[in-house]
């Protein structure tokens, strides 16, 4: 029955006249146009947690079935870019959010469904961006899951194919070389390995007076052998910042980018566990991005533990790909710019039933949004933004009064907390109705209308994943022939059916 309901609702959204394949700003064609107006204009903002589904498309491209936390929904809108429904270009606002709403009809049900997206605008100059100074440190992991190739499950049996000669050991090494590129001289850099246990590769020391190439070429002999102490890995990167704790947080920021394929078998390893100590970090204004590595990379980990303020991921599969991202994001990725954002809509009429662009949403009474932090984002020369918005589906309770009040409460770097409200208006009362089984669809910009495509998508193919697993175990491999095949395990290797 599921099968049947996802294969209508993708017939009906590839007929839909705004299909996924004719979206501005797919994720094949999202770099930014970078004119002179582009740089005087206003950068717009993007949520923390997963930046990319690139592990969901890797799985994919190489044979294996994706698990839903592979592809999220703030993932997915930052491969794309968004018209925001920003008026306001002027504002002095560091974060000055924009709403558009839209009726439309659900391809399934046909029923009418309601939504708002939140833009997300700020009132910095791209030209006047840049970033504050960094202590960063690096915890790579050397587990011997980092020995395996790129595009295959540790243990898993695959047939070799022209890309798999690199291991996930050598894409890593290759990461810390191009993330060290993006270092200036009175940045501070260190350096944390861990396998079963934690080893200080390099204390933290400014870059300007340390021998970086020697350091690049050291990295790119580093072997993967034993078990995954991440626990331990973390723990020794957080000492490295003892010093450093009280400095001024108006000169450097501080950040921890672990690389790994986030395959944890020793010490800590569950994600409450770890999580709480990347919490206690932010705390401390020490934040963390994971960079996850191999089609096997564990999102469902990461996806947990990323959700905390300050955070974010990416996937990486190959150094071409990641240089090419290091090159445009680096000081966005090390920029948190507004924390706890919240939202309150007030409303007789609406309340919010689902969150959608963001992964770090608690809702509270059905009427409370949260993110923790928002990052800065690339506009683009018509305006767009880079994973710009929030889509809030709503369900009408009452047909009264059309209004809605939005409050939104933030707090920058340095803890100011900022309060801005504007009401909303869904046009139901100026869409002429000929027939009482007429929809009543519109949509204020192709921003919404993207987004709520793009949701429906992420929708269906989530609930592929968790139909196709839903009374299995192991690993699944998609042959050209038959489909989807379950694995089994034996103790020499997985085997295929």
């Amino acid at each position: 029955m599921l099968k049947d309901e996802i294969n209508l609702g993708k017939n009906k959204i590839d007929d839909w006249e705004f299909s996924a394949e004719n979206i501005k700003g797919s994720y094949k064609d999202t770099e930014t146009d970078l004119t002179a107006s582009t740089l005087d204009s206003n950068m717009g903002l993007s949520t923390g947690g997963a930046k990319d589904v690139n592990n969901f498309r890797e799985n994919i491209e190489n044979g294996y079935l994706p698990i839903s936390t592979d592809i999220t929904y703030n993932g997915l809108f930052y491969d794309y870019t968004f018209d925001t429904g920003n008026t306001n270009q002027e504002s002095e606002e560091l974060f000055s959010p924009s709403y558009s709403t839209a009726i439309s009809q659900d391809p399934i049900s046909e029923e009418d469904e309601y939504y708002i997206t939140v833009g997300l605008n700020s009132n910095i100059k791209e030209n006047d961006f840049s970033r504050r100074k960094l202590n960063l440190v690096v915890v790579l992991d050397i587990s011997g899951s980092m020995s395996s190739k790129l595009d295959t499950y540790y243990y898993d049996y695959s047939e070799e194919t022209e890309d798999s000669n690199k291991t996930k050991m050598e894409l890593a090494n290759e990461s810390v070389n191009i993330l060290i590129d993006q270092l200036n001289d009175d940045d501070r850099f260190g350096m944390v390995l861990f396998d079963n246990s934690a080893y200080m590769a390099k204390p933290m020391n400014l870059v300007g007076k340390t021998d970086m190439e020697a350091i690049k070429g050291h990295i790119l002999e580093i072997e993967a052998n034993g078990g995954t102490n991440f626990e331990s890995g973390y723990t020794k990167a957080t000492e490295l910042f003892k010093e450093y704790i009280n400095e001024d947080k108006n000169e450097y920021e501080n950040r921890i980018i672990v690389i790994t394929d986030a395959m944890p078998n020793y010490g800590t390893t569950s994600s409450e566990g770890l999580m709480s100590y990347v919490s206690d970090n932010a705390n401390n204004s020490i934040y963390t991005t994971f960079i996850g590595v191999g089609v096997d990379f564990n999102t469902e980990l990461i996806e947990a533990i990323s959700n905390v303020r300050g955070a974010n991921y990416y996937s990486v599969h190959s150094s071409s790909e990641f240089k090419e991202r290091m090159g445009e994001q680096f000081e966005y990725m090390v920029t948190p710019l507004v924390f706890d954002l919240q939202l309150n809509l007030q409303s007789n009429d609406y309340e919010i039933v689902d969150v959608y662009g963001s992964d770090t949403v608690n809702k509270e009474n059905g009427n409370t949004m949260n993110i923790n932090t928002l990052f800065p984002s690339k506009t683009t020369s018509d305006g767009e933004v880079k994973g710009g918005v929030i889509l809030l589906k709503l369900a009408r309770k009452n047909s009264g009064s059309e209004n809605i009040t939005l409050n939104v409460s933030y707090k920058d770097r340095e803890g100011n907390e900022y309060k801005n409200s504007q009401i909303v208006e869904f046009k139901v009362n100026q869409i002429q109705v000929l027939d009482i089984n007429q929809s009543l669809e519109y949509y204020d910009n192709t921003g919404i209308r993207k987004a709520i495509l793009l949701t429906r998508y992420a929708n269906a193919l989530k609930n592929w994943t968790l139909y196709e697993r839903s009374e299995k175990d192991d690993r699944f491999i998609i042959t050209p022939n038959t489909g989807i095949t379950d694995c089994s395990y034996t103790e020499e290797k997985y085997i295929r059916y």
